[in-house]
């Protein structure tokens, strides 16, 4: 299985990808930086990676009512990396 899980695309993270060329993914929670680097490099040819940030996203408060009333849970914790480019480029919507 991928380390790479998906590239997560904001508003927020488009704009700082134009500006700084930085990008985010959804990794595994057991993935360490330098696996994360050789990954990306991997999965897409002709990049370099020159840093990679991670941080754990926590667990939200989420619920929602049913015929039966309130039912009240959390999402799920996860692994965000942001990852510097320091050469190539990545476009999410080439094929779009």
């Amino acid at each position: 299985m991928s380390i790479l899980i998906r590239p997560v695309i904001t508003e927020k993270l488009t704009r700082i990808q134009e500006e700084t060329g930085k990008i985010a993914f959804e990794v595994k929670q057991t993935a360490t930086k330098p696996e994360i680097k050789r990954a990306i490099e991997v999965a897409y040819p002709g990049v370099k990676v020159a840093k990679v940030n991670t941080m754990i996203m926590p667990s939200k408060p989420k619920g929602r009512f049913t015929k039966s009333g309130y039912q009240a849970g959390r999402t799920s914790t996860w692994k965000k990396a942001i990852v510097t480019i320091k050469e190539g480029e990545i476009d999410f919507f080439e094929e779009v």
